[in-house]
């Protein structure tokens, strides 16, 4: 969107996910001592310096990856390199130089781009020294650094900043506007997630395959639809955790986690194909404890469209889902873009619902009308009081009640509540949070009629 980019290279085990992690100010990408972790590109707006800039993680050069995705893992390096501003050429100062570090530096050479060589692990003096004998790859002295110990980076910043001013000259702030709106895309594995991606960008911005667990981190891509900007979050797939083959799977599924509790809107996916599974359920439950608006998506119909229909699948949600009636369904091709701008749509309607604000006068309307209707049930012989309510906050829409006995609003009566908002609110579609507190009677509240 405007801004400088850096991408990280170098090859496998040097550190490059640790300074992508160091200059980001948290732990994006998975670290570990397993080689070709790292697949896809992944992506961080940097604001900690003097100008703002993306910086990109790569794959290891040279890798020989397990499942058979090396040339993937390539094509996504080199999609980097074409892209990027500047190149930051990661090499381990403890190791020494490596044949590979000799294969990245000649591929480097042929980029024509401003390259900056780290030796990174220089946590010591001694491996400071030794780091110079890297200057035989081609870009002078090397700055040691040390992602691990946070050594380095004002020496970086004083380098970095002048080829940042330079690709930014004659730039307007207006470039580096955040996204609109961020949408997480969850599911289990071999939903369709990264081909979905893949076909909402027009590009082949993730690694797709038939293998189960391709994608192992959450990857951030900003992309703009009809002018307007968004943050995709494409994230690895679920699995049952007794099933985890290693670390790397573990901390994927944190990624996953987190990238639903930063999203505005989940996109929740469903192989049209396959029965709902536990692991479907798991993750149906952790987006609704987050309160986060979802739709849940039915991919890869063409696979069925001949053969079902799609108010039998919505029926099947919904009686698998029974406290997620409100939720949306949307059935799409994610590997032809088949009903995409569509299902985009519909996201933005979702988000726009989530920060939507009742006056606190509606809210108590409302909320009369509910009592009248069905009285919250008697609590030890006695018959609730409700003082007064407010909508309290945005994103979810929060309703906070005050009453005398919050334990008398038992969990089926606070759905009714939720439930009966949600046929008379702007936020049909989207989770309502709803607050039971206790205040004492006053002569001066006006209080709601419980009778």
């Amino acid at each position: 969107m405007g801004l400088p980019q850096v991408a990280i290279v170098g090859r496998p085990n040097v550190g490059k996910s640790s300074i992508f992690n160091w200059l980001a100010g948290r732990r994006l990408a998975i670290v570990d001592d397993m080689a070709g972790v790292t697949r896809d590109r992944m992506v961080s707006e940097i604001d900690g310096f003097d100008i703002p800039f993306e910086l990109i993680d790569t794959g290891g050069y040279g890798i020989v990856d397990k499942d058979d995705l090396t040339a993937d893992i390539v094509a996504q390096i080199d999609v980097a390199l074409h892209e990027a501003d500047v190149i930051l050429f990661v090499v381990d100062a403890r190791a020494g130089v490596a044949p590979l570090d000799e294969e990245v530096a000649q591929r480097l050479r042929g980029v024509n781009k401003p390259v900056i060589c780290l030796a990174n692990k220089a946590d010591t003096p001694k491996l400071q020294n030794h780091a110079h004998e890297f200057a035989a790859l081609g870009w002078g002295n090397p700055l040691p650094v040390s992602a691990h110990q946070n050594l380095g980076r004002a020496e970086l910043e004083e380098t970095l900043v002048p080829h940042l001013e330079a690709c930014t000259a004659g730039e307007t702030e207006d470039a580096a506007a955040e996204p609109e709106m961020k949408i997480a895309i969850v599911g289990r594995r071999n939903t369709g997630k990264s081909t979905f991606v893949n076909s909402l960008v027009q590009a082949e911005r993730m690694i797709t395959s038939e293998v189960p667990g391709t994608t192992r981190d959450s990857v951030d891509i900003r992309f703009e639809l009809d002018g307007k900007p968004f943050l995709a979050i494409d994230t690895p797939g679920f699995r049952r955790q007794k099933s985890f083959a290693d670390d790397v799977e573990y901390y994927g599924l944190h990624r996953a986690q987190r990238s639903i509790r930063r999203a505005d809107v989940c996109l929740i996916f469903f192989d049209a194909a396959e029965e709902i599974s536990k692991v479907d359920k798991q993750i149906v439950d952790y987006v609704e404890t987050q309160f986060k608006p979802c739709l849940f998506v039915v991919n890869k119909w063409d696979l069925l469209a001949d053969k079902a229909r799609t108010g039998e699948w919505a029926e099947y949600l919904h009686d698998t889902f029974r406290s997620m009636l409100h939720v949306p369904i949307a059935f799409i091709t994610g590997k032809t873009g088949r009903n995409i701008k569509t299902l985009l749509n519909h996201a933005q309607m979702l988000f726009r619902q989530s920060r939507q604000r009742l006056p606190t006068a509606e809210v108590n309307r409302l909320i009369q009308m509910a009592l009248d209707q069905n009285p919250p049930p008697l609590h030890y012989h006695r018959r609730a009081k409700v003082y007064y309510a407010v909508q309290s906050s945005i994103q979810p829409p929060t309703i906070v009640l005050f009453c005398n006995m919050p334990d008398a609003f038992t969990k089926p009566y606070q759905r009714y509540l939720v439930n009966y908002l949600r046929d008379w609110t702007p936020y049909p579609e989207v989770p309502i949070r709803l607050l039971i507190r206790k205040r004492e009677s006053s002569s001066q509240e006006t209080r709601v009629n419980t009778r």
